[in-house]
């Protein structure tokens, strides 16, 4: 069925005009009937105002139009085209082959089964997010994971809001608004996103002292800055990078002693914390708020979605007066985490009291201690089927490289792994175009494959793919 512009009287003109048929005419073509059941009519309405208006827009710059372009078929496939990419969702899934086992922009850790079970189970249902049930009255929110924090870190008490710069912020505005806030100047970070320790203690309300210099900074330092207007001592956890050389920086213990000798707090920001001593899993050592509060920190801030595994979160644990002040500021609604978010912390918590079975059962864990023997085993199954499909267009080998945790975690540490390697058969002049070619295709397939470009190869760290399948069986739709 074609749609033939029509006559001014209704007859079919000698020579077709170059109009563009009614939306409602056709809304009406039997495909496009079919596609309103299924993606919704107002929706498949707009596709169509669109797509006639870009007709006529054709129409208008005296461009030819398509030889089809009212043919009921090609209307209805370009339609369909349309409706599904607008239906596609934004949050895709992905496969993450950079080597970066914690990639910030690939949605950090991946969340256990136990954590995703309760998060459906908090989205899907009614729950106690808010009430007690043994006395049936209203509840706080964190009662939910203050016990199993306590627990696990050693400290007093515990609370979250939504990632570790808002515990940070809420802490330093809680406890040092308006007054001095002594820092190392060799831990002002940066992370990811801009975001400053100097910057967020300003917004905070706290006025930064920093002592000592850049590589060395000693207890002096810390304690000729305390005066009467000084909050706390504050010690910044170096996640993302690393001071080597001539250095020194002050231990936590000593900072502790010397905050306590003047009554003053001693808060330690670890960013990216772990609840366990990774040497225990042959990881290179990472500190622990449990360390921290051994050592005499009255308050630890930490990440949930870095090393611990978890969802995205901010945890602050120590001291029950520190927390309960920290609790009571108005700022602290305006931060805090839902429900599906303390459902994930549960959930990853309540694993790390089976330590012996974490690393089988928690995904961060698992990939980061993941044999590389068995990543090599996939590397060389896969070879075949992606030598086939990239015949004429690289070559492919696999190649021994090293992944990195991420995410601000241990920085200049790297973990041996295995790659597939995709050099373009094109060399020289165009190589840089047909690794851009080959990039741009991985990216485009069904689920995408997120790789890196390195050493004049497209590059799949194989630590993170625990289901070879997945990316074999897409190879066909590659489109170079």
């Amino acid at each position: 069925m074609s749609l033939s512009p029509l006559a001014a009287d209704g007859t079919a003109p000698a020579t077709p005009l170059p109009a563009i048929p009614s939306v409602d005419r056709v809304l009406n073509l039997p495909s496009v009937r079919a596609l309103t059941e299924t993606y919704g009519r107002a929706v498949t309405t707009a596709a169509v105002r669109q797509w006639l208006a870009e007709l006529r827009e054709r129409l208008a710059g005296n461009l030819a139009l398509p030889a089809d372009a009212f043919a009921e078929i090609k209307l209805a496939e370009v339609l369909e085209q349309r409706l599904a990419a607008a239906r596609q969702p934004h949050l895709r899934q992905v496969l993450n082959l950079t080597g970066t086992v914690l990639h910030t922009n690939l949605g950090r850790a991946r969340l256990p089964d136990e954590a995703v079970a309760a998060v459906v189970m908090a989205a899907s249902q009614a729950c106690n997010l808010e009430y007690d049930l043994a006395s049936g009255v209203r509840g706080d929110r964190d009662d939910l994971i203050e016990p199993l924090l306590r627990e696990i870190t050693g400290a007093e008490a515990a609370t979250v809001v939504n990632n570790n710069a808002a515990a940070v912020f809420l802490a330093l505005n809680s406890l040092g608004l308006r007054k001095q806030v002594i820092v190392s100047r060799g831990e002002l970070v940066e992370i990811g996103g801009a975001f400053r320790v100097p910057d967020i203690m300003a917004r905070a309300g706290c006025r930064l002292k920093e002592v000592g210099t850049t590589n060395r900074t000693h207890l002096k330092d810390f304690a000729e800055a305390i005066d009467a207007r000084t909050a706390l001592l504050l010690k910044v956890h170096t996640s993302n990078y690393a001071i080597q050389g001539f250095t020194a920086a002050v231990e936590e213990a000593a900072l502790a002693q010397l905050a306590h000798n003047h009554n003053l707090p001693f808060m330690v920001d670890l960013g990216s914390g772990t609840l366990v001593n990774l040497r225990d899993f042959g990881l290179p050592q990472e500190p622990t708020p449990m360390d921290s509060l051994v050592a005499g920190a009255d308050l630890v801030t930490f990440s949930g979605d870095k090393l611990l595994g978890g969802p995205q979160a901010g945890i602050l644990v120590g001291r029950c007066d520190l927390i309960a002040r920290i609790k009571k500021n108005p700022l602290k609604r305006a931060l805090r985490v839902d429900k599906m978010t303390l459902a994930a912390l549960e959930a990853v918590l309540q694993l790390y009291r089976d330590p012996d079975r974490l690393a089988a059962r928690l995904p961060t864990l698992r990939l980061l201690t993941r044999a590389v023997a068995d990543i090599e085993r996939t590397a060389q199954t896969l070879l075949p089927a992606m030598g086939a499909a990239l015949a004429g267009v690289a070559q492919v080998e696999v190649r021994a490289c090293h992944s990195q945790i991420g995410s601000g975690s241990l920085p200049i540490d790297r973990l041996p792994s295995f790659c597939l390697a995709l050099m373009p058969v094109v060399r020289g002049k165009g190589e840089g175009t047909a690794l851009k070619k080959i990039e741009h295709a991985f990216r485009n397939l069904p689920v995408p494959v997120i790789g890196r470009v390195s050493e004049g190869a497209f590059c799949m760290d194989l630590r993170c793919l625990e289901q070879a399948d997945m990316l074999q069986s897409q190879l066909g739709s590659l489109r170079f």
